[in-house]
């Protein structure tokens, strides 16, 4: 398989905030090519497939945890910030991979768990062997239990506590998650060095920023519950301002899974910053609950939310990623609707969600994948794929966890889906086999020979976005419909942006974009005063539609699960 790219100069552009604009995607090293035949995924084999993310159209790389780890958490679960899984590469091939993803102007993000390590870690050995010595104080130890009572437990599946006792230290240490990764003790000044000075490695490695995994959770406090504590504030503008000062142009993601204006906090105010990015994590059930109520009040609503962020921050948007489709930002009956629809077989949910795929999820229906990805594109905020979504991978939910939606890439109909070269037993986890699923038919070479397949359709959406800056950039606006199916807003962009001292020399745009949730063919009068007499045209084809009236109304009949992005003009 061979990918024609663009023609440019290589090296990255100079926009310090090309976040706001890049699209991203989540590529598992270990699950996407195996370059050695030894049946795990490594950087070799992310290396050699760099020209086929190019062609697709992504902007930069978010890569999980390659660090030396027991992977008893999927690699979150960290051994040594310094040193690469020998399994996936060495410090060498990375250092290759930033530079090679950097030649086709793609930027690598790695991801960075900061509040916890695995017990495995040097750090834990010495804390619970030596508690009067330099790494005693480096996790949250206690005589009892029972403190922080009102502190949540995240993985309900497995944890019926926060605590764990150590028999070798005779303390019980504190988790967030699992029992085997003990929370890091942010109180200890030495722990804040000893991130810093990680931090400081891999950018000086070339990586362009870090997600910041379970950020809200480094401190605790009797008074609080663990989550967004004004001290773990005080520590990311601490982190923020040396990387602004240091590493220029690098950016900081939170994973922060709150209502959006609890994760606003995360990016700080313009005098004290806090991260460039934060995943909006309330959007992503609400698209899946449209889909199957057939109404969009729901995303109405939570799109309508003003949420006052500081200039040059960005939301990172997405439909699915590595962890399950939580469910803890809706309602107890919301949930069980979830369930009912997505999840009627209980190997299918995990903690407080949902463990299978985008296509799965959407019973494989071409109209529901194109609506939702229409929609992420022409969200506010920078969208994020997961690998494989893009051809509609499917998932296993007879693999433990989470490992269900952490298959191999499937690249070709040949043996281990071209994944691999080894023995099919030797794959750190099978290939998807199901019927519907099957690696013979869903697999990259086959979809790049059908010009309408999903992969040449994603492709396609993504260059559309990315020719129109109003996506990026520009703000939104919530439309009001006579259709409870139907979801309607514009974005507009004032043009001639300029920050960070990039200018855009490009002209206003305004962009109108419907989406109907409905199961069957529905009429819309869409309500706009401020648009009284615009004129409309396809982004896609250029076709004219109907303009809006003198009175800012515009009637609009749409297929089945269908959306327009329309240009006003």
């Amino acid at each position: 398989m061979s990918f024609t790219a663009p023609i440019q100069l290589p090296g990255l552009s100079l926009d310090p905030q090309w976040y706001r604009r890049a699209v991203f995607y989540e590529v598992m090293v270990r699950s996407f090519v195996d370059s050695n035949g030894d049946g795990t995924g490594d950087l070799g084999g992310l290396i050699s497939k760099l020209d086929y993310l190019q062609w697709l159209g992504v902007d930069a790389l978010w890569v999980p945890p390659i660090f030396t780890s027991p992977l008893r958490d999927g690699g979150y679960d960290v051994a040594d910030y310094r040193s690469i899984l020998p399994e996936f590469g060495t410090l060498d091939e990375f250092r290759e991979l930033v530079t090679k993803a950097h030649e086709r102007n793609m930027r690598v993000v790695i991801d960075l768990p900061l509040n916890h390590t695995s017990d495995q870690h040097e750090w834990f050995q010495q804390s619970r062997q030596d508690p009067e010595g330099p790494y005693g104080d480096f996790y949250v130890w206690s005589d009892t239990d029972e403190k922080w009572p009102d502190i949540r437990i995240i993985f309900t599946d497995t944890e019926d506590s926060n605590w764990a006792f150590d028999p070798v230290r005779r303390q019980f240490f504190f988790h967030r998650f699992f029992s085997h990764q003990p929370d890091l003790n942010f109180e200890n000044p030495a722990v804040h060095e000893a991130v810093f000075d990680v931090v400081r490695f891999w950018l000086d490695l070339g990586v362009d920023g870090f997600r910041l995994d379970a950020i809200p959770y480094l401190y605790e406090s009797d008074e609080g519950n663990g989550e967004g504590e004004p001290p773990t504030h005080e520590f990311i503008k601490a982190l923020r301002a040396m990387v602004d000062k240091s590493y220029p142009g690098r950016v900081m993601i939170a994973e922060a899974n709150q209502w959006p204006r609890e994760v606003a906090a995360f990016f700080g105010s313009e005098e004290e910053p806090e991260c460039h990015m934060a995943f909006d994590f309330p959007v992503m059930p609400r698209i899946f609950y449209a889909l199957r109520s057939q109404r969009a009040d729901e995303l109405v609503a939570v799109l309508s939310e003003t949420t006052d962020i500081p200039p040059g921050a960005g939301w990172g948007v997405f439909l699915r990623n590595h962890d399950e489709l939580t469910l803890e930002m809706v309602s107890e009956e919301y949930r069980q609707a979830m369930y009912g629809w997505y999840a009627y077989d209980p190997r299918m949910r995990a903690n407080v969600g949902i463990r299978r795929r985008l296509a799965p999820l959407l019973d494989n229906a071409r109209a529901e994948l194109e609506l939702t990805h229409a929609l992420l594109f022409s969200l506010p905020g920078s969208p994020f794929l997961y690998y494989g979504d893009e051809i509609g991978m499917g998932d296993n939910i007879w693999l433990p966890d989470r490992d269900s939606s952490r298959t191999p890439m499937q690249w070709t109909p040949d043996r281990n889906a071209g994944f691999s070269a080894a023995d099919p037993g030797k794959l750190y986890l099978p290939v998807v086999q199901s019927l519907v699923f099957n690696y013979g038919h869903v697999n990259v070479e086959s979809q790049l020979a059908q010009s309408r397949s999903l992969l040449h359709w994603v492709r396609n959406v993504i260059h559309v976005r990315k020719a129109h800056l109003v996506f990026g950039l520009g703000d939104i606006e919530v439309l009001q419909t006579d259709n409870d199916s139907v979801l309607a807003f514009v974005r507009r962009y004032q043009g001639n942006d300029a920050h960070g001292g990039i200018h855009y020399n490009d002209q206003p745009e305004t962009v109108l974009c419907v989406f109907s949730f409905a199961h069957n063919p529905v009429a819309a009068t869409i309500t706009a005063p401020g648009m009284a007499g615009s004129r409309l045209y396809d982004l896609f084809g250029g076709g004219v539609f109907p303009s809006f009236d003198e009175n800012g109304s515009l009637t609009l009949t749409m297929g089945t699960q269908s959306f327009y992005w329309l240009h006003a003009g």
